[in-house]
C-alpha cells in the first residue's frame, strides 16, 4: 500500500486529498481544505498554509505529494504570482519532511480522469466520485480537484517515482488516515472512509 497526498493550491483555500492503496484499488481517503482568511496580511496567511501542510506530511508520511502545477492568465498576472508564493510554500514543506513531489497541470489532470483535458470542474468532480465510487459530492471543489491529483499519484506513481531524481528508496511506512490528521490540519471536509485511530 502507499500513500499519496494530492494538493490543489488557493490562497483562500488549500484543497488537500489523500489515497491509500495501490494501482486503481483506493483502500482509503480523506479530504478537505486549509482556509486562510482574507484579512490577514499574506505572510501569516503562507505561514498556515505552510503549517498544516507540514503537519500532514509529518502525520502522514505520504510516498509521494502530487501538486496542482500553478499558471498565470495574461488578464490576472498578480493572481498567479501569489499561487507561486503558495506553491512555493507547499513545495518547501515537502522538502523539509523529505517526500518526493511532482507538479502536474490541471489540463493533464483532467485529460486522465475524464478522457477530455478541457473538462469542466464539476466534470472532474464526476469523475472523482465515480471513481471512488461515491455518490455524495465532494466539496468544497478545491477538496475535489486535490483528490483528483492524489488518484493520478496513486494511478501513475511508479512512472512518477522514476522520474524523481532524489534517492528515494520507495519504502512504505504508513499511518492509517484519520480524524487526528485533520484536526492538526484544522481541515474542514470529512473522512469519508478509512480506519480511525
Amino acid at each position: 500500500m502507499i500513500t499519496v497526498v494530492g494538493i490543489d493550491p488557493g490562497l483562500a483555500a488549500t484543497g488537500v486529498g489523500i489515497v491509500r492503496g495501490a494501482g486503481s484499488h483506493v483502500d482509503s481517503y480523506s479530504f478537505g481544505n486549509i482556509h486562510t482568511s482574507k484579512h490577514l496580511p499574506l505572510p501569516d496567511r503562507l505561514d498556515r498554509i505552510f503549517s498544516r501542510v507540514m503537519a500532514a506530511l509529518q502525520d502522514e508520511r505520504p510516498d509521494l505529494l502530487v501538486v496542482e502545477d500553478v499558471f498565470s492568465l495574461e488578464k490576472y498576472p498578480a493572481s498567479g504570482i501569489i499561487l507561486g508564493k503558495v506553491s512555493g510554500v507547499i513545495l518547501l514543506a515537502s522538502c523539509r519532511v523529505n517526500v518526493p513531489v511532482v507538479e502536474i497541470s490541471v489540463r493533464e489532470v483532467k485529460q486522465v480522469l475524464t478522457g477530455n483535458g478541457s473538462a469542466t470542474k464539476l466534470q472532474l468532480e464526476s469523475a472523482v466520485r465515480h471513481f471512488l465510487n461515491l455518490s455524495e459530492a465532494i466539496r468544497p471543489s478545491h477538496a475535489a480537484d486535490a483528490m483528483a491529483l492524489a488518484l493520478i499519484g496513486l494511478l501513475r506513481y511508479d512512472h512518477m517515482i522514476g522520474q524523481q531524481d532524489m534517492g528515494f528508496s520507495g519504502s512504505s511506512k504508513r499511518n492509517s488516515m484519520s480524524r487526528k490528521m485533520f484536526r492538526t490540519m484544522g481541515l474542514c471536509g470529512k473522512e469519508l472512509q478509512g480506519k480511525r485511530v
